[in-house]
């Protein structure tokens, strides 16, 4: 087997010099095309290697674009391999291999193929799944046939629950992790935020058109005309002719005149108003700061717990991300920050509020609240097209399945909203009410999982970001990353990478590989973190001081866990931010056969 070796002062000379209109580079069965504007150029020829030695392929014909990773397109007698966790068109006769050629595959995916035609991908899902846990979900039953059903990360709504119902779950959680070891699960705790919501009701009150109601200050207070609210700046952040929303904009109501007290209002939109409804008003944030008592409460039991991410709610500005990145270095806490975009304020301060973030949600429900309805979907594909350029992870959350709390099917428009935020690039997609508290949070789940898996397979090729290789400041891993990118997305193969702290996990991530990133790490932090990345699949195994023993191990347990077959060749990376058997100016890629790489009698635990 051979192996390629780059150095750092050759790396962008080897790799990322565009002034040759085609260079081949052949290294076990690796080709190569250098880009040649949109023409098509001849190989003269293509090499593989059989039993030892080196045998030329037919010539053939490949379109080479601007450094655009394409699938190599193998001969029509071979087959894709399909993830046997996704199912499969396997019959006894083909010894699992799908009755789908690839050129059919890529057919498909150029669109050449019948839009009736549905074939399954050569990955397992990419797109990971944030599901919600509530009382329809938080026993270990539940928990566990979420996490089968396609939960890569739980969240933790601290808007309901107290600490030791989460508590529970999190234990649950921890559980599941170490029984399941290869699908570990992420949790999220997500604070509440500063919150306006009305006051209790003795009983739901019926709100007509014209009719008139007013909400308080004052503590106490709930009849069929005056509630009280539970923010005592309530009427300075209000103006007459505003627009409260209550839920969302389920009810709405027009401020007619206020006092120092009071805001008296008229119905537009009525309902039935119930106890602890949330408001918002129209175009406006609340002058509230964005991390309350009870949230730095809930955010020190997030510190005990060790959980994984923050969803820090309704951040206006990036001062407040700062604010808690430092309350988490000074407890020694290893916790992401993903930022909730969903508030007025948070958009004229959007770019820097990514910036100081490790992620970010599109919380769409609060979001469309404070600003016109229709600016929520331009919104989304701008905070995932920022976070894209910036490496980070993007979840896209709220009414993704929203009738699937009360009904078995979805509606046809959230079908459709799953695969648009899976086409834009998101990340991760959300559950909330659906698996909190609804009638059928298995049946959601699987529903989001395979309207994600199904889009996937019609995604076209990833095209290089336009600021290739400045995403992370770290410019010899990116560009190394994206080259191993389009390695394993040429020979149509997985990506194999060892990582101590996640990173070159997420460079791969970012980069989009068309086949599943194996990211092995030493860290049971890093691998239940790396559960929100894209295409990312994470696993823990302590690494030896040998590196070829460490190789093996992994790829026998890749093998033993049927996440690759015989036969199927794996992209085995080396790179990143900390060196592990290489020293730090040389960067590796191999491109192995684990069932012909494999030493025997390997112990697997």
């Amino acid at each position: 087997m051979k192996m390629a070796v780059i150095s750092r002062a050759s790396a962008l000379a080897a790799l990322s010099s565009t002034g040759n209109s085609r260079r081949l580079l052949q290294e076990e069965a690796v080709v190569f095309g250098r880009h040649d504007g949109l023409k098509k150029v001849a190989v003269s020829q293509r090499v593989k290697r059989t039993g030892g030695q080196y045998e030329h392929c037919r010539p053939g014909m490949v379109r080479a674009t601007s450094l655009q990773p394409r699938r190599r397109v193998k001969d029509e007698a071979e087959f894709i391999p399909v993830s046997p966790d996704d199912g499969g068109y396997y019959t006894t006769e083909n010894q699992g291999e799908p009755t789908i050629s690839i050129e059919q595959l890529m057919a498909i995916r150029e669109g050449r193929g019948h839009g009736s035609m549905w074939v399954k991908p050569s990955f397992q899902r990419k797109t990971k799944i944030v599901c919600t846990i509530g009382p329809t979900s938080n026993t270990r039953e539940m928990i566990w046939k979420l996490a089968e059903g396609g939960m890569n990360v739980a969240r933790l709504n601290m808007s309901h629950g107290d600490h030791a119902s989460h508590k529970k779950v999190i234990d649950l959680v921890r559980e599941y992790n170490e029984e399941a070891g290869a699908q570990v699960i992420g949790l999220m705790l997500d604070t509440k935020g500063p919150e306006v919501r009305s006051g209790d009701l003795p009983q739901p009150i019926k709100l007509e058109r014209g009719d008139e109601f007013t909400f308080t200050i004052k503590r106490g207070v709930g009849t069929d005309k005056c509630v009280s609210v539970n923010y005592d700046d309530f009427v300075n952040d209000v103006d007459v002719d505003d627009m409260l929303l209550i839920d969302g904009g389920m009810m709405s109501l027009q401020v007619i005149s206020k006092t120092e007290e009071s805001v008296k209002c008229e119905v537009v939109d009525g309902g039935e108003l119930k106890s602890r409804r949330h408001l918002n008003v129209r175009g406006k944030s609340a002058t509230l700061p964005s991390i309350t008592e009870k949230d730095w409460d809930d955010i020190k039991f997030g510190v005990e717990n060790q959980v994984d991410y923050y969803a820090l709610s309704f951040v206006k500005d990036a001062q407040v991300v700062h604010e808690l990145k430092e309350y988490l270095r000074a407890n020694n806490a290893d916790i992401y920050v993903i930022v909730k975009i969903e508030s007025a304020d948070s958009i004229p301060n959007l770019q820097s509020i990514l910036e100081a973030s490790d992620g970010a949600m599109v919380a769409r429900g609060d979001l469309g609240a404070e600003l016109a309805v229709e600016e929520v979907p331009l919104l989304q594909a701008e905070i995932i097209k920022r976070c894209r350029s910036m490496g980070k992870p993007v979840i896209v959350a709220t009414n993704m399945l929203e009738s699937m709390i009360n009904h078995p099917t979805p509606t046809r428009a959230e079908v459709s909203d799953i695969a648009i935020a899976v086409r834009e690039g998101a990340d991760a997609i959300m559950l909330s009410g659906e698996t909190a508290h609804g009638k059928y949070p298995l049946k959601a789940v699987k529903t989001m999982h395979t309207v994600a898996l199904r889009t996937e397979a019609t995604l076209p090729e990833e095209r290089p970001p336009a600021n290739l290789g400045r995403a992370f400041k770290n410019h010899m891993s990116e560009m190394f990353a994206f080259h191993a990118t389009m390695m394993s997305n040429t020979l149509g193969t997985s990506i194999l990478v060892f990582t101590r702290s996640g990173f070159m996990a997420m460079l791969l991530s970012h980069y989009r590989p068309a086949g599943t990133v194996f990211a092995f790490t030493n860290d049971k932090k890093v691998q239940s973190r790396l559960a929100v990345y894209q295409g990312v699949r994470a696993l823990h195994m302590e690494f030896s001081d040998d590196a070829e023993e460490t190789f093996t191990k992994a790829l026998s347990i890749l093998q033993k866990r049927g996440m690759v077959k015989d036969g199927e060749e794996v992209a085995l990376v080396q790179s990143g931010r900390q060196p592990i058997w290489r020293s730090a100016s040389t960067h590796h890629i191999q491109i192995v056969s684990p069932g012909k790489y494999l030493k025997p009698k390997v112990s697997i635990n």
